[in-house]
């Protein structure tokens, strides 16, 4: 339709390392102490079909936050505030 706009995408592994490593750092650096426990909702698109692991992101998270209580689902749609986003993750963490 006249003015509307589409976006394509291209899934990449090393991309998404890269910057979910960076927003993990970002994360450890506004932490003062080791999280008491966390929530991790990653897309069904990710996981073993992105990382090549189901759990891959749980060892990224633990490897840069430590070893705390983590526990994590797949979903068809993350939640985070007031959207519903689709092919990402979203971490909660108690603290």
């Amino acid at each position: 339709a006249p003015g509307m706009s589409m976006m394509f995408c291209r899934r990449d592994r090393a991309a998404a390392t890269l910057d979910m490593q960076r927003m993990l750092t970002s994360i450890k650096s506004g932490l003062y102490g080791k999280p008491k426990g966390g929530l991790y909702y990653s897309c069904l698109g990710r996981g073993a079909s992105l990382f090549g692991d189901d759990s891959e992101e749980l060892k990224m998270i633990r490897e840069a936050l430590g070893e705390f209580p983590l526990v994590g689902m797949f979903c068809n749609g993350e939640i985070s505030h007031n959207r519903l986003y689709g092919y990402t993750g979203v971490l909660t963490l108690f603290v």
